[in-house]
């Protein structure tokens, strides 16, 4: 959970900051609310020329893109990224922090205009899987990197692609956890197969990838060269309305509640 506001009060070993100071913050829950507590370690200054709805729509998602793929995922300038799901929070993060590191970038997405989001954030290419089969698309190409939260038919087919010393990294598994791969190729290829999730984390190692995001991340906000993207702010009184859309994934984009 992530959330963007005023701090109204700070704890007596709180060093870095002052009341009255604007932050967002990665939080472990709680967050639907006029009040939040949030660690100190785990706050960024607010970007600046950013409102606190977009700067809300960003801690989530930054820390996972930038652990997964370029801490855990080991991205470099040159290489190729395949992101799978390239318009959710997730995807239009990685797209655009990708592209922004000199990589090259490729998406899955379920529509044609999804497909054209993704390109206009930065991919080269984004393929349609409904119509297309990616695997086919990018025998060619090669990936270095697939971040990917889909998992069950799709593994065999992100390894299949990867290229020597390829890295395959899991943040969800929304179609099963459980699949069939071809062991040897692993090893014959040097892949890499890594995960994580966030949230249950501790609070140093959120702490840690907290700074790196200051130092890495936060100079391209600054930039203008990573962005977040907004679909729609709902009022908190309409957070419900905001899960029902968020289930139906036919937005493009974050969705925000704002409190008054």
């Amino acid at each position: 959970m992530e959330i963007a506001g005023i701090i109204s009060a700070c704890g007596a070993e709180v060093k870095q900051w002052q009341i009255g100071q604007s932050v967002c913050a990665l939080l472990v829950g709680g967050g639907y609310a006029e009040y939040a507590i949030a660690d100190a370690r785990h706050c960024l200054p607010l970007p600046d020329n950013y409102s606190f709805v977009e700067a809300a729509s960003l801690p989530e998602t930054v820390f996972t893109v930038w652990h997964n793929v370029f801490e855990r995922g080991q991205l470099q300038a040159g290489e190729t990224l395949l992101v799978h799901g390239g318009t959710s929070g997730i995807g239009i993060t990685a797209i655009q922090l990708a592209k922004a590191m000199g990589a090259r970038v490729f998406a899955t997405a379920g529509s044609p205009e999804k497909c054209e989001a993704c390109e206009a954030l930065g991919a080269e290419k984004a393929i349609n899987y409904k119509t297309e089969d990616f695997a086919e698309v990018l025998a060619q190409v090669g990936v270095d990197v697939v971040l990917d939260m889909i998992g069950g038919e799709y593994t065999p087919k992100n390894l299949k692609i990867l290229n020597l010393d390829g890295r395959l990294v899991f943040i969800n598994a929304m179609l099963g956890a459980q699949s069939n791969f071809n062991i040897s190729e692993v090893m014959r290829r040097r892949l890499t197969i890594t995960g994580s999730t966030l949230r249950p984390r501790d609070a140093v190692f959120k702490a840690n990838l907290t700074a790196a995001v200051l130092e890495q991340v936060w100079p391209l906000l600054a930039q203008r060269r990573f962005q977040p993207l907004i679909y729609r702010v709902f009022p908190l009184a309409q957070a419900a309305q905001a899960h029902a859309l968020l289930e139906s994934s036919t937005h493009i984009g974050k969705l925000v509640l704002e409190v008054s």
